[in-house]
Formats: structure tokens, C-alpha cells, sequence
């Protein structure tokens, strides 16, 4: 599946999700394809659709252009409210949702040390369901 998905759904949304990262609250829907997770811990279509196929996947949305420079300036934007509970910027279910997204990235060979930032300041580690999905 080409990532194409990711840089469309982007377009019109990333600069809102940094400006509500960066502000400490978010209020808008775009979690699915800003900090994605691996297909398999979603249901919905939204998470089908945006879900990370595998480590592969993985690597190469951490190596696009666009898409992974994004994706560490975003993380990096959340890092700034250390010491805030993660359910108090994105909300509960969101909050779960980077989890995933930061331990599917975290988990990559030579990934920006950004991910593993966000899993130790926000975090008691990685999430156990994503590591499970990414070893079948």
C-alpha cells in the first residue's frame, strides 16, 4: 500500500496538529494518520486504512520526504509538555494511540531517538500489543 494515504490526509490537516500539539490541546480529528499505528490494534475503518502494515511500512514513512520529518517535529512539539499526562492533550483513547505509534517507531533500526523520548516522559515503556503485532 503506498503511503500516498498518509501525505493526501495530511494536506489539509498537519499544520492544525502541530499548532494544537504545540498549544497543549487537541481538538481536531487527524491522530489516525499523524501518529499511525500498526493495523491490527484498531478497528474501525479509519484504523484499517491508516494502519502501518509492518516494520517495513514503518521504515519507509520514518524515510519519506515528507512524512517522517513530520513525524519527528510533531513528537518532538509533544515532548514540550513533559510532566502533563498525555489523556490531558490528545484524550484518553489518543493518548493510547501515540503509545502504539511511538513503540512501532521506536522499534525501528536507526529511527530518530524522539520515539523512545515520548515512551519514557509520557509512559511506563512500550506497548506490549504493538511489539506482539510487529513479531507475528
Amino acid at each position: 500500500m503506498s503511503l500516498d494515504r498518509f501525505v493526501e490526509a495530511q494536506k489539509g490537516s498537519y499544520a492544525t496538529a502541530l499548532s494544537e500539539i504545540e498549544a497543549g490541546q487537541k481538538r481536531s480529528h487527524w491522530m489516525w494518520y499523524v501518529w499511525p499505528q500498526i493495523r491490527g490494534l484498531g478497528q474501525s475503518p479509519m484504523a484499517q486504512h491508516y494502519g502501518i502494515i509492518d516494520a517495513e511500512e514503518a521504515r519507509a514513512y520514518l524515510a519519506h520526504p515528507v512524512l517522517g520529518p513530520r513525524l519527528v517535529e510533531i513528537s518532538r512539539a509533544m515532548l514540550a509538555h513533559r510532566g502533563r499526562a498525555p489523556e490531558d492533550i490528545l484524550g484518553g483513547i489518543d493518548a493510547l494511540k501515540l503509545r502504539s505509534s511511538a513503540t512501532l517507531f521506536a522499534a525501528q533500526p536507526g529511527a530518530d531517538p524522539v520515539f523512545g523520548e515520548i515512551l519514557n516522559a509520557f509512559y511506563d515503556g512500550p506497548d506490549d500489543r504493538t511489539l506482539a503485532l510487529l513479531d507475528r
